[in-house]
């Protein structure tokens, strides 16, 4: 009864759903292409073995990186369906995937009405599925159970505001996650809010995120950023949020200094809104796109490219990852400890909250509690580099300690999907 209630809900709202994408078009055009797929229909191929993964985003488009490459060398016979919400995450997996083009590919996942669900089961027939994280789609879900399709929720992750919301749901809730085949979750912590919305047969895998490594041409860009930054000390605010960057700026307006700040926002539709933010304040800026030398009296650079996060890190001297500052919830704080640069995290990090505590008790990160103090940490690091030597070390320690996240989520598949496969 409670699907039927939310299938009614969303039939209601399939008017609104064009209008929806043609709006957010505005800012990003991406967002008007592909409709097709958005209801089940596809231009892309189907049939073969095919192991199916949803990543919504670039977050965990990213976080499967390390799985899809040993999920290709597992099982050669399968290609991998990659499938997403966002554009940007479709961007990301052409930009990590587009060298094994033969054996990945990427798609929208359509919307959660039946006719558009059983279309893309229909067309990709795929003999597993992966969802990442936690993205729930209840009539997907129950689809896939019908099939009797093995239906797995890998790098599972549940905040306790998360978990809050999913149990005002009830019976929709616990419906759906009671018909995933398996769950491998992050932490101890994920794994029983899982359980008690209605999950079984979870499993603490650990996190994907900690066996990303830098490749060795992220890090030689990092040098070469690093020769166009220059001496002064760099101050890395990466993964910034709307609002964020408005109080990192007024501090910067008023604190001064002869350090550099690069900002990299979270979304890449918001290049140009941050660029008019940093103009508007009337702070000497240059653009990662413009691919210059930066200028002596250049007091921000507004990284706008995708896909050299890791090269940002590298290059910096400390770094701040954003969605932190403001009740967001935070972003991922691995990739900066696992090549050594001395993180700072704000106070609202509810998403990745045991990853923050534990980075911060190995002493790989410190917290802040707003913008002023975001500085004023960055300086006395900056002063000190005895301390950001020692933060560095623990950081790459702290990354490597908690590594192997793949390998135990691919012992949890393999029950579900026995290979390697046989030619």
């Amino acid at each position: 009864m409670a699907r039927r209630l939310y299938t009614a809900v969303l039939w209601l709202l399939l008017p609104l759903i064009p209008l929806r994408l043609w709006l957010r078009g505005r800012r990003q055009p991406e967002y008007r292409q592909h409709w097709h797929e958005r209801f089940g229909r596809y231009t892309l191929a189907g049939g073969g073995r095919t192991i199916w993964i949803h990543a919504v985003s670039v977050g965990e488009t990213r976080a499967a990186q390390p799985l899809v490459a040993r999920l290709l060398a597992a099982y050669p016979m399968h290609r991998i369906v990659l499938t997403h919400m966002t554009p940007t995450g479709r961007a990301t997996a052409r930009e990590l995937f587009g060298g094994h083009a033969d054996r990945v590919a990427s798609v929208y996942l359509p919307y959660d009405f039946l006719f558009a669900v059983r279309r893309f089961a229909d067309h990709f027939a795929p003999d597993l599925g992966l969802i990442m994280e936690t993205e729930l789609w209840p009539n997907l879900i129950a689809e896939y159970a019908s099939r009797k399709v093995p239906l797995l929720l890998v790098n599972a992750r549940l905040s306790e505001r998360s978990a809050r919301g999913y149990r005002r749901l009830g019976a929709l809730t616990r419906e759906a996650f009671g018909r995933l085949t398996a769950v491998g979750a992050q932490t101890q912590a994920d794994g029983q809010r899982l359980r008690a919305l209605g999950a079984t047969g979870v499993e603490v895998t650990g996190n994907l995120k900690f066996d990303i490594a830098p490749g060795s041409e992220q890090l030689a860009l990092g040098e070469a950023l690093r020769e166009h930054w220059g001496a002064r000390p760099v101050l890395l605010c990466a993964s910034t949020r709307e609002g964020e960057e408005a109080l990192i700026l007024a501090t910067l307006e008023r604190a001064g200094g002869d350090f550099l700040t690069v900002i990299v926002p979270r979304h890449p539709q918001r290049f140009d809104e941050v660029a008019r933010l940093i103009v508007a304040r009337g702070i000497a800026m240059q653009r990662r796109s413009e691919d210059a030398v930066v200028r002596p009296g250049t007091r921000v650079v507004l990284g706008d490219s995708m896909g050299e996060l890791f090269a940002y890190y590298a290059a910096s001297d400390v770094a701040f990852v954003g969605g932190s500052l403001l009740p967001l919830g935070g972003q991922n704080l691995i990739e900066p400890c696992a090549v050594g640069t001395p993180v700072l995290i704000g106070p609202h990090t509810h998403n990745f909250l045991e990853a923050a505590e534990q980075a911060i008790a190995a002493g790989a990160a410190r917290r802040v509690a707003d913008a002023d103090a975001l500085i004023a940490e960055a300086r006395a690091l900056f002063a000190d580099p005895a301390a950001r030597r020692a933060m560095g070390e623990a950081g790459r320690h702290f990354a490597t300690t908690h590594s192997g996240a793949t390998e135990r989520t691919l012992e949890l598949i393999a029950r579900s999907l026995p290979g390697p496969d046989k030619s």
